[in-house]
């Protein structure tokens, strides 16, 4: 027998211990998990598997072609791979390569676990204690009774009859190669197993709604060519479930940061406040493309489900697919039938047109709209009827009019996008909402409220609906109005707060302390940044708002940031300098034809600050006729106090007071 063939892996065997003792550490091979003083420790199922290895050999060394034969056997992976999986096994033992307790680095042969381990096997493991109920349940995650197994056909044909023929099938193997629609939905079977008890599932009008973040992807590879797969993925399969009310899914943007990231799973279950985590990673050779998953409860914090799918690249689109299908099934989630209908499996797409849109989505997702633009157009030329390419090719053009001063021009592609969205998916929501902030930036307000409110009626649960509407009522001027559904946003989900946005309404009521603490702690965001100076600026915390003002300019001299830049400057009282940009600043918006009158409303404050009484006026009244009419914060605005008494001051505020009102009987 050769030396490879003498290295045990993982799952192998049937005379297998249930478990691997060390230190505080047990290995359970039964639940494929790490425990360290029977909670569980967070690794990709790929470091479990090297972990395993490892301590099934222990005290003999292990050259990096034996274990990289043994974990991959039939791929080419690179040497950094196992690299990288030792780290991690190092950063979850707490162990160090400089002072090692349980793996050593033979230098220039490999590596050899040196700490004691005792094999404990499942009858001495039952006669030891039994499994707590916040333990890990042994015979509810891939171990089932053949009664369970009976059982099981009969729930899936009454599944298949609730939402619909799906055409897949159920197995218990882990690590497989199938047709890609298969593969996918077999491997995720496992995930959620222990969500509920099948015999026991209270009525659902006494299960409250779960909450779920979906992780972006980690990259084993670390390839930047193909990073990209990492946030998008997930990104697709939270817009696939977005469509579930009984699931509060967090959206892409409050878990972007995680990208490539080593997950604490209490800390960040608690920092998003859900009640499960979705961890995975993938690796991508050529044409093939390899995921792992990992399914946690962040309250118990139970494995519930992992496995690890192969798949071939241009079958990118089952991923959302099947695994949102899955998720739903094992929630056991009580489907409408619209609801049921939405989470279907959609229509075949160009792969290379879905990649493109993948790429689109990533860069959309840093702020790279310009870049984003041309990868979703690359998308909708190749496959022009996808129509979530539509919606986020809109959305890059209302990012790029609104922020990198795009203009008219790309305000009427924006339109154009999202109509095709919609005409190729009516009541798509990512369309609709998207739509609804186009609609509030080119002065369309109350087209906007009309088509959230209907959205809502079927949508009632979706916290970035309500927060649009909340965002159109603050340019409408009712401010009360705006918090309510503001806040009802992040009743749904606490992490709107971190999604980028801020509670405007509350600056305009004069709640600066509110307002403040309404924004995301985030210190690379210029927009950000100048918002957190504009709050401070209010407050007459001068010196923390230049401060503020100045890092917004120097990360991205945009709209807002040249605002700041300005106000920066009449704190300096270098007034014939924060007149300069402004003037450019309106120079730019006059010619490109920028909408976003909010955003214009404020060249208006910082001319009136600055003295410029004129060409305050003259701002002032683009921003009202451009669809910024909040009367009542016109009305008591304190950057506006040197036009107070002005004729065409009160004339501007006449009109806006006149559609506010009109605003109001109308919709309230």
């Amino acid at each position: 027998m050769s030396t490879t063939n003498q290295v045990q892996a993982s799952g192998r065997g049937r005379s297998l211990p249930s478990s691997y003792r060390f230190g505080p550490f047990v290995l359970d091979t039964l639940q494929h998990a790490l425990l360290k003083e029977g909670k569980p420790v967070a690794l990709t199922p790929k470091t479990y598997d090297t972990l395993l290895v490892l301590v099934q050999n222990r005290g003999r060394v292990l050259s990096k072609d034996e274990l990289m034969n043994a974990l991959w056997p039939d791929s080419f992976v690179e040497e950094a791979n196992l690299t990288q999986q030792v780290s991690m096994i190092r950063k979850a033992l707490g162990d160090s390569s400089g002072d090692p307790r349980y793996i050593h680095t033979v230098p220039g042969r490999g590596y050899r676990f040196t700490s004691e381990v005792e094999d404990w096997t499942q009858e001495k493991a039952n006669s030891e204690a039994a499994v707590s109920a916040e333990g890990i349940r042994n015979s509810d995650l891939f171990e089932r009774t053949g009664l369970e197994r009976e059982s099981s056909a009969k729930k899936q044909k009454a599944f298949l009859r609730w939402v619909g023929p799906r055409g897949q099938k159920v197995t218990q193997s882990l690590t497989f190669k199938a047709t890609a629609a298969g593969v996918l939905f077999l491997a995720f079977l496992a995930i959620g197993r222990s969500f509920y008890s099948r015999s026991s599932t209270p009525p659902l009008s006494l299960i409250a709604p779960r909450t779920l973040a979906i992780l972006p992807l980690q990259n084993l590879k670390q390839d930047p060519e193909n990073d990209f797969l990492g946030f998008s993925l997930a990104d697709a399969v939270i817009t696939k479930l977005d469509y579930v009310n009984y699931l509060t899914t967090r959206p892409s943007a409050a878990v972007e940061k995680y990208r490539n990231q080593v997950i604490d799973i209490p800390k960040v279950a608690g920092d998003l406040n859900v009640d499960t985590l979705l961890i995975g990673s993938f690796v991508r050779d050529r044409d093939d493309l390899r995921i792992t998953y990992q399914l946690v409860d962040g309250k118990s914090q139970k494995i519930l489900g992992r496995g690890t799918i192969d798949l071939k690249y241009d079958k990118l689109l089952r991923v959302q697919d099947t695994v949102a299908l899955q998720i739903v099934k094992d929630l056991e989630l009580n489907l409408s039938p619209a609801e049921a209908e939405r989470i279907k499996p959609e229509a075949p797409v160009n792969a290379l047109a879905y990649e493109y849109f993948l790429r689109g989505v990533d860069l959309h997702s840093q702020h790279r709209f310009p870049l984003a633009i041309k990868m979703l157009e690359k998308s909708t030329e190749i496959d022009a009827n996808y129509a979530p390419a539509w919606a986020y090719l809109g959305a890059s053009y209302t990012s790029d009019a609104a922020f990198e001063f795009g203009g008219r021009e790309q305000y009427r592609r924006a339109q154009a996008a999202y109509e095709r969205a919609l005409t190729l998916q009516p009541s798509q929501l990512e369309a609709e909402i998207f739509l609804a902030n186009n609609l509030v930036d080119t002065g369309k307000v109350e087209q906007a409220v009309l088509l959230l409110r209907d959205a809502l009626k079927t949508n009632p649960n979706h916290s970035d609906l309500h927060w649009e509407l909340g965002y159109a009522y603050r340019f409408a001027g009712m401010l009360t109005e705006s918090v309510a559904e503001c806040e009802t946003a992040r009743r749904i989900d606490p992490q709107v707060k971190a999604n980028g946005s801020m509670l405007n309404a509350y600056l305009y009521l004069g709640q600066y302390d509110n307002f403040l603490g309404s924004l995301p702690d985030v210190n690379d965001s210029s927009f950000l940044l100048f918002y957190r100076g504009f709050g401070e600026f209010h407050k007459k915390d001068l010196e923390r708002a230049a401060e503020d003002f100045q890092r917004a300019y120097e990360t991205d001299p945009s709209l807002y940031a040249m605002v700041g830049e300005a106000l920066r400057d009449s704190i300096a009282h270098r007034t014939a300098d924060g007149l300069e940009i402004l003037h450019r600043a309106e120079q730019k918006i006059t010619q490109r034809g920028v909408g976003d009158p909010e955003g214009v409303y404020k060249i208006a404050q910082a001319y009136s600050v600055l003295g410029d009484k004129v060409a305050a006026l003259r701002v002032l009244r683009r921003s009202v006729d451009g669809g910024f009419f909040s009367y009542p914060y016109l009305e008591n605005d304190p950057l506006l106090t040197s036009l107070h008494g002005d004729p065409e001051f009160n004339e501007i505020l006449s009109l806006a007071r006149q559609r506010y009102e009109a605003f109001r009987a109308k919709f309230f």
